[in-house]
């Protein structure tokens, strides 16, 4: 089931610098970043 969801600019930009952030920590740790790095991936297509 997919779902789609309306974000004006200031949530978009809050969520992606979250990820961001989160892709960061786990980087730093050594732990895989797949997951982030495809729901990055799908909020810019």
């Amino acid at each position: 089931m997919k779902r789609r969801f309306k974000f004006d600019d200031y949530e978009v930009n809050i969520i992606i610098r979250a990820l961001v952030e989160l892709r960061n920590q786990l980087i730093s740790e050594n732990r895989y970043t797949d997951a982030v790095d495809e729901l990055l991936t799908k909020l810019f297509n």
